[in-house]
């Protein structure tokens, strides 16, 4: 436990869970509290944290709640989607991405008050605590943190509900039976994780109230039987137009996420591996992002050369391992950051796509920097290309296998 602790900057949703954790950090550290309640786009009104944490003492000054979505898009997801990045070959990284803007903002709200620790509500199984703290840490080295679920002895739900009601913490309807899973939610995706979802040998479909789920889409059997033609725009590798109408980057994220939930796009069922070595089942909805990532694809397989798309592909996991161990903030993500962005220079142009049944397929892709060439791959007659020089190429890259041979016998 961190002695002499003046002031904390908590993460603070305004939920039960934060709302203990306000709470025990006035009892247990006798400090003063600082709450940050971030709009991530999570699709839930977060003006009522203020009134919350009113009720439980936090001064005016000391509560801060912004709307960050633009920040969000534009500086954690679409660097991001530069890279197509997927962790472990399927996950979008929604939760990862969110974390270290959440870390930014927590130290950069500490240094203007004054702070001298950070709290979070991440618990110590998970991979989160290592986000939060890995952020922490790379942008404040000696801040102070405080992490109450490796503190405390509130180790189940009953605990908390009666820690809650110690206190007078208001108990919202539903939370004082067993939660059938855990959410996390922002502009990119829904996580649901834990309790029903725990055996991975079981389909969701099984479980009572499945169909109720999903946030963000419809499932595809529910799709329309219509499909649905979009084209994108990009410049430098970030989208910018939907159907020729420019967009902010938070306005492209929404709109995508529309369309996609509409058309019952973008659901997962994974087992990951998590950082600190468990394997972890979890559902996962990110309608916008899958199309965004269908179509970056799409409009780089015309833009980028073939060293620099399978460069970029070598170096992918690599990226996206960083992101979801948390280390946005390392110079080795930098540095990756650098090179990708170096490879999107031209990344430029259209990509249309078909919608349709939880699909989204490239269906066609334009660019003024387009280095496909017609006339050297039709199987017409041709006047650039000459067939013939293809055979000494083929013997040079075949003589190291045809001395090998010879030498082997």
């Amino acid at each position: 436990m961190i002695k002499d602790v003046k002031k904390v900057v908590l993460a603070y949703s305004g939920g039960l869970d934060t709302s203990i954790i306000l709470r025990w950090l006035q009892d247990t550290y006798q400090c003063e509290v600082v709450t940050f309640t971030a709009d991530l786009g999570q699709g839930e009104e977060v003006e009522p944290a203020r009134e919350k944490a009113r009720l439980m003492g936090i001064k005016e000054e000391n509560i801060f709640i912004e709307d960050i979505r633009e920040e969000f898009v534009r500086d954690f997801v679409f660097p991001m989607f530069r890279a197509n990045a997927l962790y472990e070959g399927i996950y979008l990284l929604g939760t990862s991405i969110a974390r270290p803007l959440i870390a930014k903002r927590q130290i950069e709200i500490a240094i203007a008050t004054g702070a001298d620790a950070v709290s979070h509500g991440a618990t110590g199984k998970g991979n989160d605590q290592v986000r939060f703290e890995l952020g922490y840490y790379g942008l404040k080295p000696d801040i102070k943190v405080i992490a109450p679920w490796r503190e405390w002895d509130l180790h189940s739900r009953t605990a908390l509900i009666d820690y809650a009601e110690k206190h007078q913490i208001p108990i919202p309807k539903g939370k004082r039976g067993e939660a059938p899973y855990s959410m996390d939610a922002n502009l990119l995706h829904v996580s649901y994780e834990g309790k029903i979802l725990e055996d991975p040998a079981k389909s969701p479909e099984d479980f009572e109230g499945y169909a109720d789920m999903f946030r963000m889409t419809v499932s595809p059997e529910e799709a329309p039987d219509k499909p649905e033609y979009i084209e994108i725009g990009f410049e430098k590798g970030d989208a910018v137009s939907l159907d020729g109408k420019a967009l902010s980057p938070a306005e492209m994220l929404t709109a995508l996420n529309e369309l996609g939930g509409k058309h019952g796009i973008g659901r997962i069922d994974i087992v990951e591996n998590r950082y600190v070595g468990m394997k972890s089942r979890g559902v996962y909805e990110t309608p916008g992002g899958t199309i965004l990532l269908a179509a970056h694809r799409g409009i780089e397989s015309i833009c980028l050369d073939r060293g620099s798309a399978h460069l970029k592909d070598d170096i992918m996991p690599r990226y996206a391992e960083l992101i979801y161990n948390g280390y946005w903030f390392s110079p080795e993500r930098e540095m990756l950051q650098a090179l990708i962005d170096k490879s999107q220079e031209f990344v430029t142009g259209t990509v249309r796509l078909k919608l349709y049944k939880g699909i989204a397929g490239v269906v066609g892709r334009s660019s003024p920097y387009s280095l496909y060439s017609e006339a050297h791959v039709t199987f017409e007659e041709d006047s650039v290309y000459n067939q013939q020089d293809a055979e000494g190429f083929i013997k040079l890259n075949a003589l190291r296998l045809r001395l090998l041979n010879r030498a082997r016998g």
